[in-house]
């Protein structure tokens, strides 16, 4: 191994006392050998060579304290390994049109891994699942496609309209009165000819269909609302099979998404039913002239193209843990406002699911 510092993380000096590496907090250095021991990580040599030299430079300083000093940077994710190649499974090509994505995820990483490409091959063996392509589903599904997910198995029954051409940014005036599923399996594959795409032009009708999607994938993501129960569905089932899935969505400029990983803590069931449980307990009043009429739907490019990214990102994030984050919880934006996070800390006695209790 030829440890080097990470050029995402590259270290900085500030006067001759004080060193800022990454994201770690600046760290003390008086006598300099942090400085001296981060100049040798350059992946030119062994952690043996590194160890002898600094030793030379610092005879107080003992070889074991810079081999617990380099292993302490390889377990924060700031090294890699030089000498580390692409695995075999990722293609010439695959490494040259991933290589920015790989340094993003040099970059947001804090775990140690045996390569830089780690994180990428996770992505290429994975296979996602997205019920709904309009303008959540069908931006998800694309930034998942040119980010190099292996399978994509696209789900929806619906044929594109005019009225969706202000928000669904992969349709055409000449794709009007095709099914989307078509289009945008024809779409990603044109994207990205390295990975898997295939498509399904159904409805999404009961827990049969879910269960038929989410025992063949690593993730599933719903970016349907139709009908009423099929989050319901998703989640009973996913708790089911062990399937991780997130769900996107928004009301109006208030956007959001569920990331949640069965067996983990709450579940979605869980924090509904809280929720309804709350309203149930709360004297509420509706205002009558808005009684038994549904709600416009108010979307635009913008607020289904943010909503389909976060929920890509999270999908990306259960599938390697980059970023790491939080799960079985919802992450809300507000376009007129700013960021919310909702979760519980144990699953809710009113939820219709099954939870262990402890």
């Amino acid at each position: 191994m030829r440890p080097k510092v990470k050029i995402e993380h590259r270290p900085v000096r500030y006067g001759t006392d004080l060193v800022h590496l990454g994201g770690m907090a600046a760290v003390a250095d008086p006598a300099g050998w942090v400085w001296a021991l981060l100049e040798l990580l350059d992946g030119t040599r062994t952690v043996g060579e590194v160890a002898a030299e600094l030793a030379r430079q610092f005879p107080d300083r003992p070889a074991s304290a810079v081999r617990a000093a380099i292993s302490e940077l390889w377990a924060r994710g700031h090294l890699l390994d030089a000498d580390a190649p692409a695995p075999p499974e990722l293609s010439v090509g695959e490494v040259e049109r991933y290589k920015a994505g790989v340094s993003f995820a040099d970059w947001a990483d804090n775990r140690p891994r045996a390569s830089r490409w780690a994180t990428q091959l996770l992505l290429k063996q994975a296979r996602v699942a997205v019920i709904g392509v309009g303008g959540v589903g069908s931006m998800a599904a694309w930034a998942l496609a040119v980010s190099g997910v292996g399978h994509l198995h696209c789900v929806d029954h619906d044929v594109v309209e005019l009225s969706n051409l202000n928000r669904q940014a992969l349709y055409t005036e000449s794709d009007l009165g095709r099914p989307k599923v078509e289009v945008i399996v024809e779409r990603l594959r044109a994207r990205n000819s390295d990975i898997e795409v295939s498509g399904e032009f159904r409805r999404v009708d009961g827990p049969a269909a879910v269960r038929a999607l989410a025992v063949r994938s690593d993730v599933l993501l719903l970016a349907a609302d139709t009908p009423g129960e099929i989050a319901g569905w998703v989640d009973r089932v996913c708790a089911e099979t062990g399937t991780a899935w997130v769900r996107g969505g928004y009301h109006g400029p208030q956007l959001s998404i569920g990331v949640f990983r069965p067996g983990a803590g709450p579940c979605h069931n869980c924090l509904h039913a809280e929720q309804d449980a709350r309203q149930a307990a709360a004297a509420e009043t509706p205002w009558s002239p808005g009684v038994g009429i549904p709600a416009p739907h108010s979307a635009n490019a913008i607020s289904t193209g943010i909503t389909g990214l976060m929920a890509a990102e999270a999908v990306q994030a259960l599938i390697t843990g980059v970023p790491a984050i939080r799960t079985n919880c919802h992450y809300g934006h507000n376009l007129l406002g700013g960021w919310d996070v909702r979760g519980l800390d144990a699953p809710s006695p009113h939820c219709p699911n099954r939870h262990p209790r402890p």
